[in-house]
């Protein structure tokens, strides 16, 4: 009989027939004749006998009756799959809900292997994964990162043909991991290569598709109503665009210049260099000074002007302005000082929480798809979309991060428009912040040290009908020394007091070499950590290591053998899935130059305002600053990113300016250095 475990077998080679061999211990499924491609049935048990010769373990599949796939099969499995498109993540909405009705996880595998077989191989994996998350009954199991069922997502295509002539030459034990370029998709003639190595990096994208697997637009509504998730669809993006504009500045360019004309050409061309399997076809370029123009895609079931874009955007300042918001029923709903954000992150988006979509539209995900269909609006030339046009690859596109910055542009907009924090809201009287330090391990005092690293990725579940073993895939991505803070916290109260230890970090100059005005500046500070401090009377030191950062994910998370490392027992398997949401840990800090000067930030708020209470004990809370806590209300009462998501208060100028006696600022610096270091050394 099947286990439950067996479920993860069906993400290995996804285009592979289910009765191939799968997983390390070659199992093999025997499964219902009609079960198989309808072109396999009348050769199913010569198919079972040739790769039976081979297998281990056999696993037998029970019969049941299934529920009509519908039009969810009418997506062609050679086509691309993505989630900004409305007719796919229909699809996709509906296989989850046909995946979470399954009455037992026997009942499921069956399912998934009828559909698996029949169903767009990148749809079926994303709707495979989100049923799996949110299910009690699976919760446990190990979901693969996508990266290995789909390389061809995240590595230089001339990597396949070497790795392909490897899996059928080399035995596996004495094969060595083939070394990817750092720079493979431009030379440094194209400035925006400065910053390739944030927008390619691979758990940075790994990061933006696991938040939309966790935070999934089209499902039953319980699994799409997760608490404050369009606030933190706004602030997750706030985030990534105040490290991407941190890491312009290391690399001596300027902040990125949003979208704001439609009409304009845009002038940033990129050129992916990778292959899809499931397509069979090159991912298309863009080249420079493209402009956006009509979709007319039938095959995708697209009809957009860019008109409409205009529209929506517009009623959507309207509502920011008029401070309310129309519902489908044509009542006003107010957009509340805190509430509000919430409300409009999900009309942005937009997922199916949006109020009234017919109104104000699907802006955020029809601009990555108009966008992505720049060279084939008409589909005359029958191509497919570009990477901006898929979450698990979309942060590869500069013209990503033009685009969110008008995103959030919107949201600032309405932050401007709530009332400014007064010194009462700010500080925590009779607690004082008195020092901080940072203490690099091996390195001086206040100072970060960055340089490149080498890691190993295993191609092997994803290279189909090739022979079996590791195929290792070497690449190189920034990384920084561990470090400590050291925080001295002056309590002035005779009684033990909370606090909540807020941490954020802002390049000191702008990209002129002159100090920031706050209004600039506070768009600026990411946010490196965040957690509970008990404050006893008089002088307390709060030390806190980097690796235990809210924001981000361990390091072994994103590079780790499906394997290896893995936590046992039920709920510490599901906290780790829902832990694969989140920041990767090597991008922490960003890369700095010789001596890039940033401010870091410590500010100890009230936990009195902070509290959430709920038991999180044994819950993953690693990167719950981005992703939230599963199945729990997000872990700070505050609107996210407080205290810099609103407009500064009169007279405050500078952030000296803004300070209260429970915030401090100390000057460091971030040191790269151009050396690479290899996988099996520490860092």
């Amino acid at each position: 009989m099947p286990g439950k475990k067996d479920l993860l077998l069906l993400y290995d080679r996804p285009t592979e027939p289910i009765v191939g061999l799968k997983g390390p211990q070659n199992a093999q499924f025997n499964v219902p004749t009609e079960y198989l491609k309808d072109e396999y049935q009348s050769i199913g048990s010569q198919i079972v006998n040739r790769f039976g010769e081979d297998a281990g373990e056999k696993i037998n599949v029970n019969q049941i009756s299934l529920p009509s796939l519908g039009e969810i099969v009418n997506l062609p499995r050679d086509e691309n799959f993505t989630l900004f498109i409305p007719y796919h993540r229909r699809l996709a909405g509906r296989l989850i809900d046909i995946f979470l009705g399954m009455r037992d996880t026997d009942d499921l595998l069956s399912m998934a292997i009828y559909a698996r077989e029949r169903v767009n191989p990148i749809l079926f994996n994303y709707a495979f994964s989100v049923a799996l998350l949110h299910r009690k009954d699976t919760q446990d199991l190990d979901v693969p990162s996508v990266v290995h069922s789909f390389p061809h997502k995240y590595f230089d295509s001339k990597l396949f043909s070497k790795a392909r002539e490897v899996a059928h030459i080399v035995p596996e034990r004495s094969r060595t991991p083939i070394e990817m370029p750092k720079d493979y998709t431009a030379s440094d003639l194209e400035e925006e290569h400065r910053v390739a190595y944030f927008r390619e990096d691979v758990g940075v994208n790994l990061h933006h598709w696991h938040w939309h697997l966790v935070y999934p637009f089209e499902a039953a509504l319980e699994v799409v109503n997760k608490n404050r998730r369009g606030e933190l669809f706004y602030y997750m993006h706030q985030q990534i665009m105040a490290r991407y504009n941190a890491e312009r500045l290391c690399n001596r360019m300027k902040r990125v210049e949003r979208f704001t004309n439609f009409e304009e050409p845009i002038q940033e061309a990129y050129f992916p260099k990778l292959d899809s399997i499931v397509a069979s076809r090159t991912w298309p370029a863009r080249v420079a000074n493209m402009r956006l123009r009509n979709l007319r895609r039938e095959a995708d079931q697209i009809t957009l002007d860019v008109d409409e874009m205009r529209r929506w955007r517009d009623r959507i300042f309207e509502a920011i302005h008029s401070g309310v918001i129309r519902n489908e029923n044509n009542q006003n709903i107010p957009l509340t000082e805190f509430e509000g954000i919430d409300v409009l992150g999900n009309i942005i988006e937009a997922s199916i929480l949006s109020p009234n979509q017919a109104y104000y539209g699907d802006y955020h995900n029809m601009g990555h798809t108009i966008a992505s269909y720049i060279h084939d609006p008409d589909n005359r030339h029958l191509e497919s979309f570009g990477v901006i046009g898929d979450s698990a690859t979309a942060m590869r596109d500069p013209f990503f991060y033009r685009w969110h910055a008008h995103i959030d542009d919107i949201f600032q907009n309405f932050k401007s428009t709530l009332p400014r924090y007064t010194v009462a809201q700010l500080n925590y009287p009779g607690v004082t912040v008195q020092d901080i330090q940072i203490q690099t391990l091996g390195g001086p005092t206040n100072v970060f040290e960055t340089f490149w690293q080498q890691s190993d990725v295993d191609l092997s579940r994803g290279m189909d009908f090739q022979p079996r073993g590791t195929i290792n895939v070497r690449i190189t991505h920034l990384q920084h020394r561990n470090f400590n803070y050291k925080i001295i916290v002056n309590n002035q109260s005779n009684a033990a007091r909370e606090g909540t230890c807020r941490i954020f970090m802002s390049p000191k100059y702008d990209e002129r070499g002159n100090p920031w005005l706050f209004r600039d500046q506070k768009g600026m500070f990411i946010e490196l950590d965040k957690f509970k401090v008990n404050l006893t009377p008089g002088s307390n030191t709060i030390n806190r290591a980097s690796t235990e950062s809210s924001v981000t994910i361990p390091f072994e998370s994103t590079f780790r053998n499906l394997d290896d490392a893995r936590p046992t027992g039920g709920d510490a398997l599901a906290q780790f899935n829902f832990c694969g949401c989140g920041w990767p840990h090597h991008m922490l800090i960003p890369r700095g130059n010789e001596r890039f000067e940033c401010q870091l930030f410590v500010m100890i708020s009230d936990y009195a305002g902070d509290r959430i209470d709920q038991n999180i004990e044994g819950r993953c809370n690693d990167a719950g600053s981005y992703c939230g806590i599963k199945d729990k209300l997000y872990p700070d009462r505050r609107s996210m990113g407080y205290p810099f998501d609103r407009q500064p208060r009169t007279g405050v100028d500078t952030l000296q300016q803004f300070l209260t006696p429970n915030m401090r600022v100390r000057d460091v610096s971030i040191n790269f250095t151009n050396r690479t270091i290899g996988p099996a050394q520490r860092n």
